[in-house]
């Protein structure tokens, strides 16, 4: 009784772990990496969703706007047997997202001398980007999915 609680819990089930190169540019629009996905039991991932967002946040202090923006997912249907007893599989992902440039950005773009003002611009409203993916799997007969989600360029 107590395993069953445990496995549809995710205890000692599959723990997924994003593995991801250190240099990140949001303009190359693709994001390579791998998937670890490791279990003490033999388990069966279904699928696997993979997600990358761009927090932008403007301000300062009490007046701080953020947003979240999905930029692509990818959705891996494969199946995947984790065979248990601490063995790690790996799957690689490509992950192609449309990265979002502001009117800022797009003034900043026509040329050299725009560029310059542009980045004043984003400094003086304190404007940030922040890149992260998130994965979760899907595995069958557990309630609840094992996730991972990292910073990108950090």
């Amino acid at each position: 009784m107590l395993g069953k609680v445990k496995q549809w819990l995710g205890i000692e089930g599959v723990k997924l772990e994003l593995i991801l190169p250190e240099d990140f540019d949001p303009r190359q629009g693709v994001l390579q990496g791998t998937i670890r996905l490791m279990s003490k039991n033999p388990q069966t991932v279904t699928a696997i969703k993979l997600a990358i967002i761009e927090k932008y946040s403007r301000g300062r202090d009490a007046e701080v706007l953020v947003d979240e923006y999905e930029l692509g997912t990818e959705i891996i249907r494969d199946t995947i047997e984790v065979p248990g007893d601490g063995v790690e599989v790996d799957y690689p992902f490509t992950v192609r997202f449309t990265p979002m440039t502001s009117e800022v950005d797009d003034f900043g773009n026509r040329n050299i001398l725009f560029r310059g003002l542009a980045w004043v611009a984003r400094k003086t409203r304190n404007a940030v980007s922040e890149y992260r993916i998130e994965a979760e799997a899907v595995v069958r007969g557990v309630g609840l999915n094992p996730f991972d989600k990292k910073v990108l360029g950090e």
